[in-house]
This record gives C-alpha cells, sequence and structure tokens, in this order.
C-alpha cells in the first residue's frame, strides 16, 4: 500500500456525484447519456468528473458508435477497501509496533 496513492484515491472517491456515479455504474455499464438523465449538472460537468474517475482508473472507457460507454473497475475499489483495511483498530500488526515513539515528558 502507498499512501499518497491511497490518499489520491480518496480525494477521488470524496465527491458525492463520483460516488453516486460509481454505484450507478456498479449495476452495468452505462452510457454518458444515460448517467447524465439522472443528474442536475451539465455535460461539461459529467465529463470533468469522468475524466477524473477514468485518470484514476475507477472506470474505463469505450466508444460504441457515437456513444460514450463507461464500466466500472470493480478490481479498483476492491483494491481501495483492502488497502483501508490495512489501516488497523488494533495494536496486532500494526504500524505501531515498528514506529518508535520518543519520550514525552
Amino acid at each position: 500500500m502507498s499512501y499518497h496513492s491511497l490518499a489520491n484515491a480518496l480525494k477521488v472517491l470524496s465527491d458525492s456525484s463520483r460516488l453516486e456515479i460509481l454505484d450507478i455504474l456498479s449495476c452495468g455499464e452505462r452510457c454518458a447519456c444515460d448517467l447524465l438523465e439522472h443528474f442536475q449538472f451539465s455535460q461539461p460537468t459529467l465529463s470533468h468528473h469522468m475524466k477524473t474517475l477514468v485518470d484514476q482508473g475507477f472506470v474505463s472507457t469505450y466508444k460504441d458508435g457515437n456513444k460514450r460507454m463507461y464500466i466500472l473497475n470493480h478490481d479498483k475499489l476492491i483494491n481501495i477497501i483492502n488497502d483501508l483495511s490495512l489501516i488497523k483498530t488494533t495494536h496486532e500488526s500494526c504500524i505501531c509496533n515498528t514506529v518508535k515513539v520518543g519520550d514525552c515528558e
């Protein structure tokens, strides 16, 4: 796990519209026109969100005639979940065991 790449991925996921797009795509591939019908924002705004999701690997895209199709990358989301699960809530197998803490007197 790279903390830097995980932080970048979480920044992408911190937008509620992008989370909603990923949720829609979890049901199957969709064209941009279908996605746009679901939201109250403009086509350029959707394009911005889709570019961000594609650039970060959450979504892949292909052209089908004159339509742009989008597909959720389930593996990317699974990797994020796995990376987050490495941050322990207990001290067993935790980074805390390898980080030296100084005296704070």
